[in-house]
C-alpha cells in the first residue's frame, strides 16, 4: 500500500477514533455520573436509567443514517464524515457542562438526552461515511485490511476511553470523581472532535466517488431512499448480519466492565483493567483477520465468528460470572473478543461491497443504524432488565440466539472480496465464484487512488 493509502486510512480513523472516544465514554463513566443525574435509590436502578438514555442514542442513529447517508453520497465522503465530528464535538461539550440533578433536577437528565440525541445522529453517520470512506480508498486487493482500521480506531477510542479511567482512578478519589472528574473525558473528548474537525477538511475525496458515474443510479436519485428500496434485498441483509455481531461486541466492550463490577463482583478498578488489557490485544487482531479474508474471503470470517459465539457465549459469560479475580477474567474476555474479530474485523467492507457508489453511503448507514438500535443499543438495558428480573442467564441465551439468525444468513449470503466497487449494480460487476479482476468478464477495475 502506498503513502496516500496509508494517509486517507489515518485520516478516517483518527476522527473515528476520536467519535467513539466521546460515544464510548458515555458507557466507561456511567458508574460514576449515573448517580448525579438521578435521585437516589438502586445502584441497579440507576445504571438502568443511563443506560436508558445510552439506548435513546442509538435509536436516534437511524435518523443520522438517513440524513449523513444521504449527504455522504450526493456531497461526498468527506462532507458527510465533516459534518459527524461536528455535532459529535457539540455532543461532548453538552454532557461536560450538563448540571446534576442537586442543581437543576431532571433538567440535568434532559441535557444529557439532548447529548446523546446529537452523538447518534453524528455516529448514525459515522459509520456508514467511515465504512465506504475506508473501503473506497484502498486497493482492491487491500479491502479488507484497510477497512479493518475501522473497528481498529473504535476500539481505540475505548482504549482512551478506559486508560484515562484507569488514570483518574489513581489519581482522584471516588468522591471526586463522582463529584466532578467525570466530567474530563468529555471536555477531552470535544477538544478532541475540533482537531479533527480541521484533519477532515483537508483530506481527498475518494477516486471511486469521484469518477464513477454508471453504477445503476440516477444521479438525482443518489443517495435517496426510493433508490436504496430498489437495493432493499442487499439493505435486509445489512441488518441481518448486523444483528449477532452488534449484539456480541457491544457485550464485550461497553457492557464487559458492568458486568464485571456489577456481577462478577470485581472491584470497578479491576474490570477497568481487564477490558483495557483486553481490548489492546483485540485491536491488534483486526488488521490480521481484514488480512486474512482478503486471501480467503469474508464468508469464512463471518462463519466462524457465528458458529463461536452461538457456541460459546453462554459458557463464557457463566464462567465470568465466577471469574473472581483479573486473569480468569482476561483469559476469558479474550477468548470472546477474538470469536468475535472474524465479525468485527470485516463487517465495514462486506457492507459496503453490497452497494453501487451512488447508495453506498445511505446503503450502510440506515439498515446497520437500525440493527444497532435494535439490538447494539438495547444490549446493555437488556442485559441489566435480566438481572434485574433475577434471571441474568437470559440475557447470555439471547446473545447466543442473536449469533444464531446471523449464523443462518452467513450461510446463504454471496461471497464479497472480488466485486468491483465501480461496478455494483451493473451486469459488469462480480459475481460469486469470479476470480480476482474478472467482475463481468472484464479484467480491469475502476482506479482508486
Amino acid at each position: 500500500m502506498g503513502r496516500e493509502h496509508w494517509k486517507k486510512i489515518w485520516v478516517g480513523s483518527a476522527g473515528n477514533m476520536v467519535e467513539w472516544f466521546d460515544w464510548f465514554v458515555y458507557a466507561s463513566f456511567a458508574t460514576y455520573f449515573a448517580g448525579a443525574f438521578f435521585p437516589e435509590g438502586n445502584d441497579t436502578a440507576k445504571l438502568m436509567n443511563t443506560a436508558g438514555i445510552f439506548a435513546v442514542g442509538f435509536f436516534m442513529r437511524p435518523v443520522g443514517g438517513w440524513l449523513l447517508g444521504r449527504v455522504g453520497d450526493r456531497k461526498g465522503r468527506k462532507a458527510a464524515l465533516t459534518l459527524t465530528v461536528t455535532l459529535m464535538s457539540a455532543s461532548a461539550l453538552l454532557i461536560a457542562v450538563a448540571p446534576t440533578y442537586s442543581v437543576a433536577g431532571y433538567g440535568g437528565a434532559a441535557v444529557l438526552l439532548v447529548a446523546r440525541l446529537l452523538q447518534g445522529l453524528s455516529v448514525g453517520g459515522e459509520y456508514a461515511a467511515s465504512a465506504t470512506y475506508l473501503t473506497e480508498a484502498s486497493a482492491p486487493e487491500h479491502r479488507g485490511f484497510a477497512s479493518s482500521f475501522q473497528y481498529v480506531s473504535m476500539t481505540a477510542g475505548q482504549i482512551l476511553g478506559l486508560g484515562l479511567l484507569l488514570v483518574l482512578q489513581h489519581t482522584l478519589s471516588g468522591e471526586a470523581l463522582h463529584s466532578w472528574g467525570w466530567r474530563i473525558p468529555f471536555v477531552l473528548g470535544a477538544l478532541g472532535a475540533a482537531v479533527v474537525f480541521y484533519l477532515r477538511r483537508t483530506m481527498l475525496e475518494t477516486e471511486v466517488y469521484e469518477t464513477t458515474a454508471d453504477d445503476g443510479v440516477a444521479s438525482e436519485q443518489k443517495g435517496t431512499l426510493k433508490a436504496l428500496w430498489a437495493h432493499r434485498r442487499e439493505a435486509f441483509l445489512v441488518v441481518a448480519l448486523t444483528m449477532g455481531g452488534t449484539v456480541a461486541y457491544y457485550t464485550y466492550t461497553t457492557y464487559l466492565t458492568k458486568y464485571l463490577s456489577n456481577s462478577a463482583g470485581l472491584p470497578k478498578q479491576t474490570a477497568t483493567l481487564v477490558s483495557f488489557c483486553a481490548l489492546i490485544v483485540f485491536a491488534c487482531l483486526q488488521p490480521l483477520a481484514g488480512r486474512l479474508s482478503d486471501r480467503i474471503g469474508r464468508r469464512p470470517l463471518l462463519i466462524t465468528f457465528a458458529v463461536g459465539s452461538t457456541l460459546l457465549t453462554v459458557p463464557i459469560l457463566t464462567m465470568l460470572k465466577h471469574a473472581g479475580s483479573f486473569w480468569p477474567a482476561l483469559g476469558l474476555s479474550l477468548l470472546a473478543l477474538v470469536v468475535i474479530t472474524g465479525y468485527t474485523s470485516i463487517n465495514a467492507c462486506v457492507k459496503a461491497e453490497l452497494f453501487p457508489t451512488g447508495i453506498r453511503a445511505l446503503g450502510v448507514a440506515l439498515p446497520y443504524a437500525i440493527a444497532n438500535a435494535l439490538f447494539g443499543g438495547t444490549a446493555e438495558y437488556v442485559a441489566l432488565w435480566f438481572k434485574d428480573a433475577g434471571v441474568e442467564s437470559g440475557f447470555y441465551w439471547y446473545v447466543a440466539g442473536c449469533a444464531a439468525v446471523s449464523l443462518a444468513v452467513y450461510l446463504t449470503m454471496r461471497e464479497t472480496r472480488d466485486i468491483d466497487l465501480g461496478r455494483v449494480g451493473t451486469d459488469g460487476g462480480a459475481v460469486p465464484g469470479q476470480k480476482r479482476g474478472q467482475a463481468g468478464g472484464s479484467p480491469e477495475r475502476l482506479p482508486v487512488s
